[in-house]
């Protein structure tokens, strides 16, 4: 069999040793008689399985004593409620909007009548960047950002620093990058681009902003629900949380996750640096010193359609998938999350040039 290079935006890749793992124990979990799909979550079996996959999280990310780790459902999306639910006091939230993840949180927060501003956006310039001005009052409930934004292929350098708690929504860049946590309140994630499948929901909460709901929050809707049960309120998504955590495993064996930077950072260049060799026949969507280590968007010269939908297509047929860029930026978007191999940007740098060669009218 051969695998496919998969470059979508998300669900994402895999790791092949992962699939592999979890494909020989999948009839038959630890000599259980049992998939771990069909294990109770209340089980000892299971619950090995939840409490080593927040053990490794908290190793591989050095996340302090003072936070909690949660597994939830609902993605991301639900998170855009059930933050400022929890951690709203009545004041002010404060957003910076780099792109169609932050405005939809931004939206949430609207919809449950809450003071919202937007301290800093880049939406004049189609998110092309990360905003330089971005400074966040001092007495806000918390302020929110968007740390990699998968459409226009955008990504922070470094978080900005806050006296309120800083929200970081990390969905397409989650394990990527080591994190300073010094003033995070809550980091949050959906796991379908570098945490394993889709259905499981990353929350990496400090323990103070945890019990601070409404009165009126919904039970399921409440942090404190989930700490105080260590995630096992209602079934989990046990087998996506299984995987989380041979992913994790992966990740430590590759180096853990500086190593996996640098390999990110490797992968990028690749890219990046033929876009910038080209002449003007790439262009890329995002200035340079905001440029994604994880979705690399660009255009043809002059948002030629027709040939990048034949670029497209010729990477469909050298056994690679999801290079469409989203509708709003258009082009070309290539995904290359931890789990995309060197060998798959290098074969697509290579279509890249050759392509170029055929087609750059000089």
């Amino acid at each position: 069999m051969i695998r496919t290079f998969n470059f979508g935006a998300g669900p994402a890749s895999i790791p092949t040793e992962v699939l592999e793992e979890a494909q020989q124990e999948l009839l038959d979990f630890k000599g259980s008689g049992l998939s771990i799909m069909e294990a109770s979550h209340r089980s000892a079996l299971y619950e090995d399985v939840h409490n080593e996959a927040i053990s490794l999280m908290k190793e591989l990310y050095d996340i302090p004593k003072n936070y909690e780790v949660l597994f939830l459902q609902g993605g991301a999306s639900t998170q855009f409620t059930m933050i400022p639910l929890n951690l709203s006091k009545g004041g002010t939230i404060e957003f910076v909007n780099s792109g169609a993840w932050s405005k939809k949180a931004i939206k949430e927060a609207k919809i449950l009548g809450l003071n919202t501003k937007v301290i800093a956006s880049s939406e004049d310039t189609n998110f092309d960047r990360i905003p330089n001005d971005i400074s966040f009052s001092n007495d806000i409930d918390y302020a929110h950002i968007t740390s990699n934004n998968t459409i226009y292929g955008t990504q922070y350098r470094e978080y900005p620093k806050t006296k309120a708690p800083l929200v970081v929504d990390a969905s397409s860049d989650i394990f990527s990058y080591k994190i300073d946590w010094s003033n995070i309140g809550l980091l949050y994630a959906g796991a379908q681009k570098n945490a394993g499948p889709s259905g499981v929901t990353i929350v990496i909460i400090r323990e103070d902003l945890i019990g601070n709901h409404k009165e009126n929050t919904p039970s399921m809707l409440r942090y404190s629900t989930h700490a105080d049960t260590n995630s096992l309120y209602n079934t989990p998504p046990t087998f996506g949380i299984y995987i989380l955590g041979l992913t994790l495993k992966w990740i430590k064996a590759k180096g853990g996750i500086e190593a996996i930077n640098r390999l990110n950072q490797q992968k990028a260049k690749l890219i990046y640096d033929t876009i910038d060799n080209s002449n003007g026949f790439y262009i890329g969507h995002a200035q340079k010193e905001s440029r994604s280590l994880m979705n690399v968007s660009f255009n043809i010269r002059g948002k030629d359609k027709n040939l990048e939908k034949e670029l497209i297509e010729i990477t469909e047929k050298s056994n690679m998938v999801g290079l469409k860029g989203h509708r709003s930026v258009g082009g070309i978007r290539a995904s290359i999350y931890n789990a995309v191999s060197l060998e798959a940007v290098q074969a697509l740098v290579d279509i890249m040039n050759k392509f170029r060669e055929e087609n750059d009218v000089k």
